[in-house]
């Protein structure tokens, strides 16, 4: 307790009463977060196994991996692609324990045939952008060192193996974004993630912003997400003092580098037709499409919210999205 006369701290930004920053820099997180994730029960998936690694020690990152029972069959012959999953949360919320990402993840590594890599990132406000993208490039160099060493975890060897010429990175929401900066980051057939073949990138209601606020900004806030919240998001992520046009929440402000010249690999974008962020998505596809030499698609699901492939994964919508996710990968799986 402060002394008689001291000015106490005031809470600046508070999302939902579960993360407070006080005027002071201090950040306060509610443990009362663990029994909201806690009404989704974690699924018990038998025919994929999973556990956890520590990939970067100095930050004490962890990351989930996900293996088809099947694929640990030393009779298979077939290696199996890699599925690198970035989780959501708006850079300030969620973990690879969250149980909808871990369902979800579940679910991947079923419906796909392949063994999914699940990477934490470090959060704001305590960790500021780019703290979100600098841990997502260690993930995937990462992933590299365990093609090259001999001393990898083990789960990438045995059976048939995994293939690190087909992997594939997917973002969901704020790991959406973080898909877009890998993409151009390490761009097309990256000699520095060599033996890792990266194949295409898939920004599921990729997390963007802009200053200008476009037609589904405006709409009717949805079920689980509203503008105030999406914009407190960026308050506490971005450098402070940074507005939403910031590069990293606009890949095309006023201030955003030309990605005209970077040759990145294909890429997924999809979006709900129900979901705030539904423009900003769009017109980050169409956008990138229309520049030379990018194979970019776009697809929507009518009348879906935000994340409804996480809230509803045994949904006919949530399916429909797995097989649109397993038909890409299939298409540039074999491309030189």
């Amino acid at each position: 307790m402060g002394s008689l006369g001291e000015e106490q701290p005031q809470v600046a930004e508070d999302c939902m009463g579960l993360l407070q920053l006080l005027s002071n820099g201090t950040v306060l997180r509610s443990k009362s977060i663990d029994l909201i994730t806690q009404q989704i029960p974690l699924a018990n998936h038998e025919t994929v196994l999973f556990k956890d690694s520590v990939f970067h020690k100095p930050n004490n990152l962890h990351l989930r991996l996900y293996k088809p029972v099947s694929a640990s069959n030393r009779t298979s012959t077939a290696a199996i692609p890699v599925v690198v999953f970035f989780h959501g949360g708006g850079f300030c919320f969620g973990s690879r324990s969250w149980p909808h990402f871990h369902n979800f993840c579940l679910t991947l590594a079923s419906s796909l045939h392949a063994l999914v890599v699940a990477p934490d990132y470090r959060l704001a406000p305590e960790h500021r952008l780019p703290a979100a993208f600098d841990d997502a490039e260690a993930a995937v160099m990462w992933l590299r060192d365990q093609a090259v060493s001999g001393e990898g975890d083990h789960w990438f060897e045995g059976g048939p193996g995994v293939d690190f010429d087909r992997v594939y990175v997917l973002g969901d929401s704020s790991g959406g974004n973080i898909a877009h900066h890998l993409a151009f980051r390490f761009g097309s057939g990256s000699v520095e993630l060599s033996p890792v073949r990266v194949r295409g990138y898939v920004l599921l209601g990729p997390f963007f912003g802009g200053e200008e606020r476009t037609k589904s900004e405006d709409g009717p806030s949805e079920q689980k997400l509203n503008l105030d919240l999406l914009d407190k998001f960026w308050r506490l992520s971005l450098p402070e003092g940074a507005t939403r046009d910031h590069p990293m929440a606009n890949p095309f402000g006023p201030t955003s580098p030309a990605l005209e010249s970077i040759s990145i690999e294909p890429m997924l974008v999809i979006a709900g037709g129900s979901e705030l962020l539904k423009d900003r998505a769009k017109e980050y596809a169409y956008k990138l499409k229309n520049m030379r030499g990018k194979k970019v698609d776009y697809i929507e699901f009518e009348n879906e919210e935000h994340g409804f492939y996480n809230n509803s994964p045994s949904s006919d919508a949530a399916q429909q999205l797995l097989r649109i996710i397993g038909d890409f990968m299939d298409n540039f799986s074999n491309i030189i």
